[in-house]
């Protein structure tokens, strides 16, 4: 069965699968031909207030978490991209890219947690 995974997109050593940047800005120093994406939906990505206010502090991301999936439910953008990543599952794992250094308390894991429970 097809995953989804989150992959550090500046990581040498890359699964393969269907590949969509899920961060809002591009990640510094990636050119487009290097990152290989099938598609960048920065629409998912927290918004540029909510990712200020977060600044990657750890003891923030509970806090983030809730305020990140509040705005997931009201993105007119999720259903879609939901339906894009069942439809890529069924032939393939589904990997989240992301440029954050923490691979812990990022959005991608937020988002990843969030499409899961609606799959």
């Amino acid at each position: 069965m097809s995953e989804i995974k989150l992959v550090r997109i500046y990581e040498h050593e890359q699964p393969s699968g269907y590949r969509i940047l899920v961060d809002r800005l591009w990640p510094r120093g990636m050119s487009k031909v290097n990152a290989k994406l099938d598609e960048w939906d920065k629409q998912m990505g927290p918004s540029t207030e909510l990712r200020k206010w977060f600044n990657h502090e750890d003891e923030k991301f509970p806090e983030f978490k809730k305020k990140y999936i509040a705005e997931l439910e009201q993105n007119d953008f999720t259903p879609t991209f939901i339906k894009t990543v069942k439809e890529q599952l069924k032939k393939q794992d589904v990997l989240f890219l992301f440029g954050a250094k923490n691979t812990k308390h990022n959005q991608a894991v937020v988002l990843k947690e969030y499409v899961e429970s609606k799959l």
